[in-house]
């Protein structure tokens, strides 16, 4: 989505679609969805912020909910058969991302949604000091100053690098699970670790166990190392058994060694996006399903992961890496399309 040098949207003629029709009576009918930003996008957005030696600030709208008042028509997504010619560009990768030019087109700025809060980094104070007055002006908003805390994402910006983490809640999980004082281990999964459904097992407490596995999968915003762990676990939700728990401990007892651990974003060191891919092939031995993954890296730190379990039964290690590699490409032609709204085309393939 584009904005104009007035510091208004790029405005289209179409009501707002706000596609209530996927919303199902008695599961989801009645509830309210909120604009998010992608994690992928906010960390591509710190990681072109430390190539560029860019500052990134950040605001709060107070009382979010309390502007539901529309008086114009609002723009979201064209539906189905209503696409105009020439203009399918229209909010095609990131609908809480916003990209503003200068005329010369030298000076951006970039901003960030998710709910209330926003984040923004450029190369222009003026649009900066242009853009937060217009909006204190239109809501009642906090100036934060620079990003520090998004999230539950720790953000310290320094001259020469940018380092995110959620050391602050790792820690308070460790807490709040009574693993505070646990020894630590070197990793989150023994290697010759495979987790089974286990019916003859001892039965654990499943709130718990859920718990403690919804803690950890929001750590996976700026822990690309426990992600693979935490998608094992994660197939045990329904049943689990004293070997899964004992598994998710173990996890607990890595964080207890590591919660210092952050990712740098280092200033002024430009470079291109790359990614790697894999597969384990028939990793899961009670459906011989396989697991993908994928790390992108733009600069010096990672920017996007992923770690799934593959939805259909590979007959070979070529297929699997066949599947993860279709992943993998998918996400690749979303993150160069997206950078190359903000004029940070990629150019040609990395070779292996």
């Amino acid at each position: 989505m584009k904005l104009k040098e007035t510091g208004e949207l790029d405005k289209c003629k179409a009501s707002l679609v706000a596609k209530g029709y996927s919303q199902e009576f008695g599961i989801d009918y009645k509830e309210v969805f909120a604009p998010v930003a992608r994690h992928d996008t906010i960390r591509l957005v710190i990681a072109l912020a430390a190539q560029n030696s860019w500052p990134i600030f950040q605001q709060d709208v107070k009382s979010t909910f309390l502007h539901g008042d529309l008086n114009e028509q609002v723009f979201v997504k064209q539906p189905p058969g209503y696409i105009k010619i020439g203009e399918e560009h229209k909010c095609p990768y990131e609908y809480t991302f916003f990209v503003k030019m200068g005329n010369d087109g030298k000076q951006l700025l970039m901003v960030c949604l998710y709910v209330d809060d926003l984040i923004f980094t450029g190369n222009d104070q003026i649009m900066f000091d242009k853009f937060k007055k217009s909006m204190m002006a239109e809501f009642d908003m906090l100036d934060l100053g620079r990003m520090h805390y998004f999230l539950g994402i720790e953000v310290a910006q320094s001259d020469t690098d940018i380092f995110i983490s959620q050391r602050k809640y790792a820690q308070e999980i460790l807490k709040r699970f009574q693993m505070a004082n646990c020894n630590p281990v070197g990793t989150p999964v023994k290697t010759s670790l495979k987790l089974v459904k286990d019916d003859t097992g001892r039965d654990v407490d499943n709130t718990l166990y859920k718990k403690i596995v919804g803690s950890l999968m929001y750590l996976t915003a700026t822990r690309p190392d426990i992600t693979y762990a935490i998608n094992l676990i994660c197939r045990f939700m329904e049943c689990p058994k004293e070997m899964h728990l004992q598994a998710v401990k173990r996890i607990l007892r890595y964080l207890q060694g590591t919660t210092d651990y952050e990712i740098l974003y280092k200033k002024g060191e430009k470079s291109t996006l790359i990614g790697f891919t894999d597969s384990d092939y028939a990793r899961d031995q009670d459906d011989r399903k396989s697991t993908s993954g994928y790390v992108f890296m733009l600069g010096t730190g990672v920017v996007s992961w992923s770690s799934r379990k593959q939805l259909i039964v590979t007959l070979s290690t070529t297929e699997a890496e066949l599947v993860a590699a279709s992943a993998c490409v998918c996400q690749a032609i979303w993150m160069r399309k997206l950078l190359e709204e903000v004029h940070f085309k990629q150019k040609g393939i990395a070779q292996p």
